[in-house]
C-alpha cells in the first residue's frame, strides 16, 4: 500500500512524504479498508511533530479519518455488522494511507446518496456538535445559538444542527469569504468576530438584546462570550484552537446565573456508550431528512496522498473552511 509514515517528528506538513508498504494486517477484530477519502484534522498538525497528547510509537502512519470500501471482515466475528464491499466511514490511526484497519465500533456506514468525500469528513465534527448542543446545552426550539468558528468543521455541523432544532444562529467567522459560507449553510446572522465590538452587535440581534442563549465555542472565548450571553445562559466549551485555555471571570458567570459545560466526544466510547448510538441515531434521522449535509471545502480540489501535506498547510493558516478531505485514488497510485 501507499502511505504518509512518520519515522521521526516533522518540523511541518511540508516534510511529509510518501512511501510504500506492505499491506496492513487485520487482526482477528478488525476490518481491512480501501481508503477511498481521508480527512485532515487540527490534531494531525500536532501529532506530527510530537505534540499531541496521544502519540502512537514511531514508526507510525499519520491521519485518523477516512471513508471507503470493506475488503475483509473480522475473522473472530460469525456475524459482522458490514460484510465485504460495504461502503463506510470511521475513524482508526493511519488513515492517510491507501488501507487502514479498523475496529467495529469506530465505523459507520456511508448514508444514502453520500459520496465518499462528504463522508469522510463526518465521524470527528458530527458527533461533536451534535452532542455539544443536545446532550450538554440542551437546544430547545426558539434559543439563540452562538456558534463560533462556525465556518471550520465542527462549526459548519453545529450551525446545521442548531438550525434542525428551530434555533436562530448567530454565526462568528473571521473573512468575508468564511461569513458567506456560514451564510451558505443556514446562519441567521454572520459576524465577524475580529470586528471590534462584535459582542455588543450579538446582543442586539437577539429579542429584547438579552443576549444567546447557548454560545458553542470550539476557540477559546469565553470571556468575551459572557458579554452577550442571556442570563441563565449555557457556554459550551468544545475545544482550545486559538491555543489560549482562558481563565474565566467566574463572577461574571454567577451573577448572570450560566452554566459553562465541557464536551470531550472521544471520552463517549468509554464512559457512555450508550449516548454514542443516540447520538448517531439523532445525526443519522437530520441526514434523511435532508437537514445536515455534509461540509467538505470546495474551493480547491486535494486529489492523491502527495497532497495530504498541501491540505494541512492550509488547515494549519486557517485558509480553509469546513473539513479539508483528500481523495485518494485506488489501484493506479496517487496523482500530483
Amino acid at each position: 500500500m501507499r502511505a504518509i509514515q512518520v519515522k521521526e517528528y516533522v518540523k511541518g506538513p511540508e516534510d511529509l512524504a510518501v512511501t510504500t508498504l506492505p499491506d496492513p494486517t487485520p487482526s482477528p477484530d478488525t476490518y481491512l479498508i480501501a481508503i477511498h477519502a481521508t480527512a485532515t484534522n487540527f490534531f494531525d498538525l500536532l501529532q506530527i511533530r510530537g505534540k499531541y497528547q496521544h502519540q502512537p510509537q514511531l514508526p507510525w502512519i499519520s491521519g485518523a479519518e477516512f471513508s471507503g470500501v470493506v475488503l475483509s471482515t473480522p475473522s473472530s466475528k460469525t456475524l459482522p455488522k458490514f460484510k465485504k464491499g460495504d461502503r463506510i466511514f470511521g475513524s482508526s490511526q493511519g488513515g492517510y494511507a491507501t488501507q487502514v484497519c479498523a475496529r467495529e465500533e469506530s465505523m459507520m456506514p456511508v448514508p444514502p446518496g453520500w459520496g465518499f468525500l462528504e463522508a469522510a469528513g463526518l465521524m470527528v465534527t458530527a458527533p461533536t456538535s451534535y452532542a455539544a448542543l443536545v446532550n450538554r446545552a440542551n437546544i430547545q426550539r426558539g434559543d439563540c445559538v452562538l456558534v463560533h468558528a462556525a465556518a471550520g468543521g465542527v462549526g459548519l455541523a453545529a450551525v446545521q444542527i442548531a438550525k434542525a432544532f428551530g434555533a436562530t444562529v448567530i454565526a462568528t467567522a473571521g473573512s468575508s469569504r468564511k461569513l458567506e459560507v456560514v451564510k451558505g449553510f443556514g446562519a441567521d446572522h454572520a459576524i465577524d468576530y475580529n470586528k471590534e465590538g462584535w459582542a455588543e452587535e450579538v446582543k442586539k440581534l437577539t429579542p429584547r438584546g438579552k443576549g444567546v442563549d447557548i454560545v458553542f465555542d470550539p476557540v477559546g472565548m469565553v470571556n468575551a462570550s459572557l458579554k452577550c450571553t442571556a442570563w441563565g445562559g449555557r457556554i459550551v466549551i468544545i475545544g482550545f484552537t486559538s491555543g489560549n485555555i482562558e481563565k474565566v471571570a467566574m463572577n461574571r458567570v454567577l451573577l448572570k446565573n450560566i452554566s459553562l459545560v465541557g464536551l470531550h466526544w472521544g471520552t463517549y466510547p468509554k464512559e457512555e456508550p450508550e449516548t454514542v448510538e443516540e447520538v448517531w441515531e439523532g445525526l443519522f434521522r437530520l441526514i434523511k431528512e435532508g437537514k445536515f449535509k455534509g461540509t467538505v471545502y470546495t474551493d480547491r480540489e486535494f486529489r492523491g496522498l502527495e497532497q495530504v501535506g498541501k491540505a494541512l498547510t492550509m488547515l494549519g493558516r486557517r485558509e480553509t473552511w469546513g473539513k479539508v478531505v483528500v481523495s485518494v485514488p485506488q489501484g493506479t497510485g496517487s496523482k500530483l
